[in-house]
């Protein structure tokens, strides 16, 4: 069981707004957010009083096409959610929400790069 990841980003708050704004379909939230040196920032998203999802930055991106981050959503209308939100908040396309039956008949999946190119998916298992 996974209990956070962070990433890193290039723009703080560039990436502040997309993901505030992506994921708040997907039911996160801001829950936390301190300077920790030399004006790098941390912010920490989710859906309990802990954060799960966390970026840091300004930071060097390195590796940014190896992360795919897969959230998952409640609805299926919450993942067309996450991608219109994504996808105005500065996300690029990497896959419009649709089924997937490739990896089995019920998923359903949008898939966007964010502002410092990484994979970032909502994805449904079921109706």
């Amino acid at each position: 069981m996974i209990d956070h990841i962070c990433i890193d980003v290039s723009e703080y708050e560039r990436s502040r707004a997309f993901y505030v704004k992506a994921l708040e379909p997907l039911g996160y939230s801001v829950i936390m957010e301190f300077e920790i040196e030399n004006g790098v920032k941390v912010l920490g998203l989710g859906t309990s009083p802990k954060p799960e999802f966390w970026i840091i930055g300004p930071r060097q991106v390195a590796f940014k096409h190896n992360v795919h981050l897969a959230l998952q959503a409640s609805t299926r209308s919450h993942v067309d959610e996450f991608y219109k939100a994504a996808m105005a908040h500065g996300g690029t396309d990497n896959g419009a929400p649709g089924l997937r039956p490739e990896y089995h008949q019920a998923y359903y999946g949008a898939f966007v790069f964010c502002p410092d190119g990484y994979n970032i998916e909502a994805v449904r298992h079921g109706e």
